[in-house]
Parts: C-alpha cells; sequence; structure tokens
C-alpha cells in the first residue's frame, strides 16, 4: 500500500504544484462542497423515512400528502447536486488530463525519446496507448474513487452516530442475575460484518491487478498489429500475405482473450462474493433490529430509519469490497504509467544513450572526430572515423548492406544512442537528412510539402518546387487533406522529400538512399536540381547505384570489421583507417 501511494504521489502531485492549481483546487473545493451537501440531503431523507412510515403506520392522510412534497424538494435537491457534481468532476478531470498530456508528450517527444525507446528493447511497450488511454483512465478513476472515497467517509460520520442511538442496547442474559450489554450494537455488527467481507474481497480479488495490467498490453499490441496492417497494406496486397498476417492477428487476439477469460473467472468469483455480500446486507439489518420491533420498543418508522441508517453505514464501511474491480484497474494504470516515465526518465539520463557529442562552432564545416558506432548489442559498425564535410561538397557512402552507413547518417543526425565521438556544427547553418522513406505527416499536401516547418511559404513557391521535381500534377491539391503517405507512390513521396529540399534549402544535405525508389533518369534529374538551384549546400549521400558517383567528387567506403577507406572518385588510392 505504501509503494501504490507513494507511485500515486509521484504522478499526481506535480499537477497540483503546477501553475493551473488554482483553478484545479477552486474545483476541488466547489467538489467537495457538493459532496458533502449530498450526504447532508441523505441524512434528510433518513429522517424523512421515520416520519414518512410513521405516518403510513398511524393512517394520517393529512401529514401524507405534505411528506410527499417534502420529499420531491429533497429529491430535487439531491437531483441537482448529482448533476453538477458529474459536469465539474467531467472539467476538473479534463483539465488534468490535458495537463498531463501536454506533459507526457513534452518528455517523449523531446531528445528523441520516441525514437530511442523503440531501440531499447526492456523498455515501455505501446507509449500512445500510454498517453492516448491510461492518462485518461489515471484521471478518471482517481477523481472517482477520491470522490466516492470522500462520500462514504462522510456518510460514516454522519450516520454513525444516528445508527448508536437507534440501535439502543443489546442485552443478551447470562443467566438469572446477569447478562452483556452492548450498547450500539448494530453499529459493531456492521463493523464486523464489513471486515468480514474486505477480508474476503482482498484474499479472492488480488490477481485482478496483474490480470488488468496484461489485459490493457495484450489489447494495444493486437490494435498495433491492425495498423500495421493497414499501414502496409500495399505490400502486404502485393505479397499475397493475407493468410500469414490473420494467423498473426488471431495469434494476437488469441493471447488476449485467453487473458481475458482469466479475468472473468476471477471477476465471476469476486461477483459471486460481493452480490452474495450485498444481498445479506439488505435483510441483516432487520434481522437485527426485528426484535426490537415485535417487542414494541420501535416503531416501522424508526424500524426503516435504522434499516436506512445501517444500510449508509455498511454502504461506507464495504468501500473496498464495492470499488474493488475499479481499484484493481487504477493501480494497473498506475503501474503503466510509472514504468512509462521510468522509461522516459532513463532516457533522458543515461550516459550510454546519449550517442554522439554535439557541439556548435563557428567553423563552416561539419566535423565529426574519432566516432565509433556500434549496435545495440555491442557490434562495432564504424571505428574511429574522421570526417569533415565542408560548404559544397559531395560525399559518396558506399559499402555492403548491413555494414553502417544508414546507422552513421543516424548518428550525425544524434538520434542514434549507440556511438560516441565529437561532431561540430555550424552555429547558423541548417541540415536536413532524408530518409529512404521519406514522412509524410497526416494533413494537406500544403503541410507535408513544408514539413518540419511551419507553412510560412507562397503557393507560388510550393507550386514551382513541385513543378521541378515532377510533381506538376499535384500543384492543384495543396489544401487537399489526406493520408499522403497512402495516395502517392513511393517514388513519388521521395519526389516529394526532394521538393522540400529545394523549399527550404538546407546548408547540409543528408540523402540515405533517397532516391532508391526513383528510376535513374530520374535521379540524375533531381541531383542536378540540387546543384544548380543549391551550388553552396553540402551533399552527403548513401547509396548502391553506380550513377551516384557522376554527382559525388568524394567517396567513404565502409569494407565491413569496422574499417574504412575515404577517397576522391577520380583517384585510384585512398586514406585507409579504422584497423
Amino acid at each position: 500500500m505504501s509503494d501504490l501511494t507513494k507511485a500515486f504521489r509521484e504522478l499526481a502531485s506535480p499537477y497540483w504544484k503546477s501553475d493551473d492549481k488554482w483553478k484545479a483546487i477552486g474545483l476541488l473545493v466547489v467538489i467537495v462542497a457538493i459532496n458533502l451537501g449530498m450526504v447532508y440531503i441523505q441524512v434528510l431523507v433518513n429522517v424523512w423515512i421515520r416520519e414518512f412510515y410513521d405516518i403510513l403506520q398511524n393512517l394520517d392522510k393529512a401529514k401524507f400528502l405534505h411528506q410527499v412534497l417534502r420529499f420531491c424538494v429533497l429529491a430535487g435537491s439531491y437531483v441537482g447536486m448529482a448533476v453538477y457534481m458529474l459536469y465539474l468532476t467531467q472539467m476538473l478531470q479534463i483539465r488534468w488530463r490535458k495537463w498531463l498530456t501536454d506533459k507526457y508528450l513534452k518528455g517523449w517527444l523531446a531528445n528523441q525519446a520516441y525514437y530511442r525507446i523503440n531501440l531499447d528493447g526492456a523498455s515501455t511497450d505501446n507509449p500512445d496507448q500510454r498517453i492516448s488511454e491510461d492518462l485518461n483512465l489515471f484521471t478518471e478513476l482517481t477523481i472517482d474513487l477520491g470522490t466516492n472515497l470522500l462520500n462514504k467517509v462522510a456518510m460514516l460520520v454522519s450516520f454513525l452516530g444516528i445508527l448508536w442511538v437507534l440501535s439502543g442496547t443489546l442485552t443478551i442474559p447470562l443467566g438469572p442475575h446477569s447478562a452483556i450489554k452492548f450498547p450500539g450494537y448494530m453499529v459493531w455488527a456492521s463493523l464486523f460484518y464489513s471486515i468480514l467481507g474486505t477480508w474476503l474481497t482482498l484474499r479472492v480479488g488480488k490477481p485482478l491487478i496483474l490480470l488488468n495490467f496484461n489485459q490493457q498490453r495484450f489489447e494495444a499490441d493486437f490494435r498495433f498489429s491492425m495498423v500495421r496492417v493497414r499501414e502496409n497494406s500495399e505490400s502486404i496486397a502485393l505479397y499475397g500475405g493475407e493468410n500469414q498476417e490473420e494467423v498473426h492477428l488471431r495469434n494476437r487476439f488469441n493471447i488476449l482473450m485467453d487473458n481475458f477469460w482469466r479475468i472473468m473467472r476471477r471477476q465471476k468469483r469476486l461477483s459471486w462474493l460481493t452480490n452474495s455480500y450485498n444481498q445479506a446486507a439488505v435483510i441483516f439489518p432487520l434481522l437485527m433490529a426485528a426484535p426490537a420491533f415485535f417487542a414494541g420498543q420501535m416503531h416501522l418508522g424508526g424500524l426503516m430509519q435504522t434499516v436506512g441508517a445501517f444500510g449508509a453505514v455498511q454502504g461506507a464501511l464495504s468501500y473496498l469490497i464495492n470499488s474493488y474491480t475499479t481499484i484493481a484497474k487504477w493501480k494497473a494504470v498506475i503501474d503503466r504509467l510509472l514504468g512509462f516515465t521510468r522509461t522516459m526518465e532513463r532516457m533522458e539520463s543515461s550516459e550510454s544513450l546519449r550517442g554522439i557529442k554535439r557541439i556548435h562552432s563557428s567553423e563552416k564545416a561539419i566535423i565529426a572526430n574519432s566516432l565509433n558506432v556500434s549496435l545495440p548489442n555491442g557490434k562495432v559498425l564504424v571505428r574511429d572515423l574522421d570526417l569533415n564535410i565542408a560548404p559544397g561538397a559531395h560525399l559518396l557512402i558506399t559499402g555492403p548492406s548491413g555494414c553502417g552507413k544508414s546507422t552513421l547518417i543516424r548518428s550525425l543526425a544524434g538520434i542514434w544512442p549507440y556511438c560516441h565521438g565529437t561532431e561540430s556544427l555550424p552555429g547558423s547553418s541548417s541540415i536536413m537528412f532524408l530518409p529512404q522513406k521519406p514522412y509524410l505527416p497526416l494533413g494537406t499536401l500544403r503541410n507535408a510539402l513544408c514539413y518540419p516547418h511551419s507553412n510560412g511559404y507562397r503557393t507560388e513557391e510550393l507550386e514551382k518546387v513541385l513543378e521541378k521535381c515532377g510533381l506538376g500534377h499535384l500543384g492543384a491539391f495543396l489544401e487537399k487533406d489526406e493520408n499522403w503517405s497512402q495516395v502517392l507512390s513511393p517514388g513519388e513521396q521521395q519526389r516529394l522529400a526532394f521538393a522540400r529540399v529545394l523549399l527550404i534549402r538546407p546548408d547540409f544535405i543528408f540523402l540515405d538512399e533517397a532516391t532508391a525508389s526513383i528510376d535513374e533518369t530520374s535521379e540524375a534529374v533531381l541531383y542536378e536540381l540540387l546543384k544548380s538551384n543549391l551550388p553552396q549546400s553540402a551533399v552527403t549521400s548513401v547509396g548502391h547505384r553506380g550513377t551516384l558517383r557522376a554527382w559525388h567528387s568524394e567517396r567513404l567506403t565502409f569494407e565491413g570489421d569496422a574499417n574504412w577507406v575515404r577517397a576522391a572518385l577520380e583517384k585510384d588510392k585512398g586514406i585507409h583507417a579504422g584497423c
């Protein structure tokens, strides 16, 4: 319990110390006041019950109508409070969720944590679910459990004294001259009944915490697998891989279903217990109060008030029993969010995941010194590489597949964590990296073309660069909102990436097989565009095609075993290193 409290405070306290705290505290104060007001109405209704049933017993028709009107006032007041209770708790929840979402999005997107988490095999699964679903559940369940707990505590405090007085004293004779007296005996009966039910609930329901934790993970895995099918629908269709995908999806769903069956069986046991407990609680106070009623010590109204007060006390003491399934779900949400938080903190603080040391200098070139690049398993791909990329330079990086060419580009971009060395960057220069598969964000074609910059370009500029890159037919669709990664072919997507380069005009351009989906003639056109439109920009390309040699003046070749050779393309011999 102490670990749960500590974890909850770690997740919850930042919001209540934030700039939004006073609005949140104000909402919370009003919610608490309404909650207490609803309890007060229930106390008045409990008193009304006694008077109403006494009137029925006395056949007093005149007072009957008065009590009906009084009940309407009490019920109307309660309904109004309940409506605003729901409205204000939802308002607090959405404000809290927004603040947490902003916080987690910032942490997830900062320092490429979203990318590095995918490289870390022991990392949190499905971070998108943590942000979109678990934060919502955390705020919703926390407020729900908290307000319900406050209500039960207030009910217990309010009705405990009422039940004590109404119970009177139970006398159990032990002989002709001795007896045991139990003042407020129904309070003690309620306490014993609730303790027994709580103990049984904990014994039966404890496994639900882990089962709910796993269920959320399995649901997210199944959903993610279906998203992958949608995103790669064309490739799957061309391969004819429908049967394989169906088998994979069914396997994912079967894992989900097996765990759900475990939850069902456990909840069935818990449901047997809680429903039996609640049904027995209906008759239990009547059985306890019946002797006094039949002895003439209690009127019908007093009996019904006692039953109502007992139900209020017993319901308050049974908070854990009735809320256990929700608490188990809440605990699972906290565990998942805390694990995600720890992973992001580790991504931020781990020295081993910081990657290359990047510094800004007054130099006009990109200079890498003593660069060593490895795989996550420790295998060295590049050893002791010194690299100088001056303005206007054209460098071609070649080598067999898997030798580390693309990984070197990731290292120079500062996103690959398994490397060390230093990289000096020109302070005022802009750098742009083009991967083999360009990223096209959801939205309009204009936004996709300008990405990652905001839309600050004139329509004429956009149409011009599209025309240059062989995409003039798309100029009429700049404002059209589509999933452009599905609409455009791989070759068109790579052309669009070159159009971005011409639009943004970076000083240093890194192309990682950026023309692999384009024919050689079109490739030559695009490289000629870079040469003629951006003559002062340095171009570094990764590729296998021999046609790329014509557009570069120097080549860096990886030979395997972390060795490399740098040479001018017009010369036969070069500088050997890395041994």
